[in-house]
């Protein structure tokens, strides 16, 4: 099929161009192993706590920082796309034969293998904090991280594509990770929060991919936070992917 053909041409040819600096992966990888060293140790008194019980503070806390690390991970790769677009690279793909899909998909196919690299390098460095796992949850976790990941990436590339200029994208892609990090609830359960903060929470989608990820750590398969996390999150994804191509069509015209 051409368009798996195409997928797979421009997803080795961004890949090919991460791997040149793998350095990159690392340092974007520092900040949640800080948060896992530096910050996890403080939430050791909280076993009495609603939300957390004895011994599953690291099962509360780790899918939290592996959302954390999709939304920062993926929200500023449309910094590259800005200079590719100012080189002319993406200019010349539109008038080759490559699906437009396959372009932005070929992206955002190396952005979510790359995320899904740090969350399994992040989830074996937690063990030892006392985190356990779920094999098939922790699997069935990682697909929402995608999610969650492509959701970014495809904000990222649209307003890259929309602002072509790094000064507008990266106060916008700050004021959109701050609020729904704050409010999906990453370091502490929502159920600490005030009501109208819950309230707050509920229009925020991955508030329901935290607690979809924390249910599967915990073996939950059949919770309904797991439908929901990965309806809602799928909806999402399906709605900024279409949009993030349309702003490709449209830059094309």
């Amino acid at each position: 099929m051409k368009l798996l053909h195409d997928i797979r041409l421009m997803f080795m040819a961004n890949l090919h161009h991460i791997l040149k600096s793998p350095i990159f992966i690392f340092i974007n990888m520092f900040q949640p192993l800080m948060y896992l060293i530096l910050y996890m140790p403080l939430l050791g008194g909280l076993g009495n706590v609603p939300g957390f019980t004895d011994g599953n503070t690291a099962n509360v806390f780790i899918p939290g920082l592996l959302v954390m690390q999709a939304i920062f991970g993926c929200a500023f790769v449309g910094f590259p796309l800005i200079d590719e677009i100012r080189s002319g690279v993406i200019q010349r793909y539109l008038v080759t034969p490559v699906s437009r899909s396959a372009i932005i998909l070929g992206k955002v196919l190396r952005d979510v293998v790359v995320l899904l690299a740090q969350c399994i390098l992040i989830t074996l460095v937690a063990i030892p904090f006392g985190l356990t796992l779920n094999p098939l949850g922790f699997g069935l976790s990682l697909v929402l991280y995608v999610l969650i990941g492509a959701i970014m990436s495809c904000i990222s590339y649209a307003f890259a594509l929309i602002y072509k200029v790094e000064d507008s994208l990266a106060p916008t892609m700050n004021t959109i990770t701050l609020p729904v990090s704050l409010l999906s609830g990453i370091f502490l359960p929502l159920a600490l929060a005030p009501l109208w903060l819950q309230y707050l929470a509920k229009i925020n989608p991955f508030s329901y991919g935290v607690n979809a990820t924390r249910d599967l750590f915990a073996g939950n398969l059949h919770s309904i936070n797991v439908l929901e996390g990965f309806l809602i999150t799928s909806i999402i994804a399906a709605i900024t992917f279409y949009w993030c191509l349309q702003s490709l069509k449209k830059m094309a015209t």
